[in-house]
């Protein structure tokens, strides 16, 4: 019977979170933002990125693994967040692959947070990416509103630029176990950024790999991150 309670509750809630949702098209042809959350008057924005391949001209579909793998981030941080004034945004990228220079992500990120612009004014936003969408959040920091970026296991090679991260807050987690990207590029990239960032720091996760299986764990900073960048820690208003 607990179990079967439990079971109705997790539907329920999941059922909730997917009602609460609406999504944007920027373009004829994507990019396609995901919005939940305080969409009415917001105080801060959370743009959240996907993964990819290093070359690939497919296009992105709503149910691939990558694009499905941040649904929970959207709905712990709307969770914790929404009454303080979160707006929460995935951003599904036109083409799955960085193909060389990320001309393709960069512009889709950067066109999400024009939108945000648009849409609800000069509002602080934290951008988090996971893999290919960790690096074209670090690669598009330099964006006007952008206050924080929180990498989640990032693809980082060791000659990209920490420039844009000047003044903003970065925190970068990447799991002890990851084969797909490096925790030590990520840990180098953090030493560089020190030196132009308003704060940057490294979290490990243990016991964990690239799909970030342990996702409670990746949550919780995600939360507390976007919480810290806004100034909203301690104002939580939901279970994390």
């Amino acid at each position: 019977m607990e179990r079967l309670r439990r079971t109705h509750l997790l539907k329920r809630t999941k059922d909730d979170c997917m009602a609460q949702e609406q999504t944007w098209h920027i373009g004829t042809n994507g990019p396609w933002l995901t919005v939940s959350g305080e969409t009415r008057h917001p105080r801060g924005a959370v743009l959240i990125l996907h993964g990819g391949d290093v070359n690939s001209t497919a296009a992105t579909t709503p149910w691939e693994a990558a694009v499905l793998r941040m649904i929970p981030f959207a709905w712990a941080l709307r969770r914790a967040w929404s009454d303080s004034g979160l707006v929460v945004m995935r951003l599904r990228l036109r083409l799955r692959g960085w193909n060389g220079t990320g001309t393709d992500a960069l512009a889709d990120t950067r066109r999400a947070l024009e939108e945000v612009e648009r849409r609800f004014g000069p509002i602080p936003v934290v951008t988090t990416g996971h893999s290919m969408g960790g690096r074209a959040v670090l690669r598009a920091a330099d964006a006007p509103h952008v206050r924080g970026v929180l990498g989640l296991a990032p693809w980082i090679c060791d000659n990209d630029p920490v420039e844009p991260l000047r003044d903003r807050h970065l925190l970068i987690a990447h799991a002890d176990f990851d084969a797909t990207t490096s925790p030590d590029e990520s840990r180098a990239y953090v030493h560089r950024a020190r030196e132009v960032a308003a704060s940057a720091d490294f979290v490990p996760v243990h016991l964990d790999s690239h799909p970030m299986v342990r996702i409670s764990r990746w949550n919780e900073l995600a939360v507390a991150f976007t919480g810290h960048v806004l100034g909203w820690a301690g104002t939580c208003t939901a279970a994390r």
